[in-house]
């Protein structure tokens, strides 16, 4: 089984009430949670929040939201405290080989073909998989922004970082992703449900303190994360303006 989980805390600091914006006459939960259950291969799709206000903007949905704790580091936690609960509740019924999918609750034009093409993939023997997409050009090799990620010959990642990597010896940095294929990380999770408790059990590590990454916390605890590559572009909405920038990507 694969349970979507679209973790959705309501302080953001740049944009406070997000997962509540207004885009177009929906609001932005709402219409991250109509993409994600258009997904095949989700057998539930549930919103892991914070605040009461959106919990009941989803159950005014008809759809199904947890309430999870405030002081959560990363959505890869709350989804951890959702998927417990479902299961202490006796929603979902307790499988180590379940799957969750995190979905992000601030991407509202996700295509429900991208979570399909990752879940395609999760096959009980998969611990942690996530996606990848090309880099065409400098300007996103060289953005800090952008985790970029070093995989071996099965399609697993064997380092993300904010800087471009590997380093291209003897060529201009502006011409690094014309000599070689750069890849980008695209953050949609998913996890094995054993391997999401371990991990949210582990203390930050060096390497994840360093780049402000969590996936590196994994990484040096010996886990392996599966690549799938992905040429969907998804636009994210960090900030009030970014919301008309969406709008006008998928138009």
């Amino acid at each position: 089984m694969i349970i979507g989980i679209i973790p959705a805390r309501y302080g953001s600091t740049r944009f406070p009430g997000k997962p509540l914006a207004d885009i177009a006459g929906k609001s932005m939960i709402q219409r991250v949670l109509e993409q994600a259950k258009q997904a095949k291969s989700l057998a539930k799709v549930v919103v892991a929040t914070d605040d009461n206000r959106i919990v009941e903007a989803v159950r005014q949905l008809g759809e199904e939201a947890v309430m999870t704790r405030v002081d959560h580091p990363s959505g890869t936690d709350r989804c951890w405290e959702a998927y417990d609960r479902l299961v202490n509740e006796g929603i979902i019924a307790a499988d180590a080989s379940n799957y969750v999918i995190n979905i992000q609750g601030d991407e509202p034009f996700i295509d429900p073909a991208q979570i399909d093409e990752l879940a395609a993939i999760l096959d009980g023997t998969v611990e942690l998989a996530t996606q990848m997409a090309s880099v065409d050009s400098a300007e996103i090799l060289h953005d800090l922004k952008e985790a970029k990620i070093i995989i071996n010959g099965q399609n697993e990642a064997l380092y993300f970082s904010r800087a471009a990597i590997p380093y291209m010896r003897d060529i201009e940095p502006e011409k690094w992703h014309e000599h070689h294929n750069y890849h980008r990380h695209v953050g949609l999770y998913a996890y094995r449900v054993d391997v999401l408790e371990a991990i949210t059990q582990l203390p930050p590590s060096s390497l994840e303190q360093a780049e402000s990454l969590e996936q590196l916390r994994w990484l040096e605890a010996g886990y392996r994360i599966k690549l799938v590559e992905t040429t969907y572009q998804t636009p994210t909405v960090d900030s009030p303006d970014d919301i008309e920038k969406a709008l006008r990507s998928v138009q």
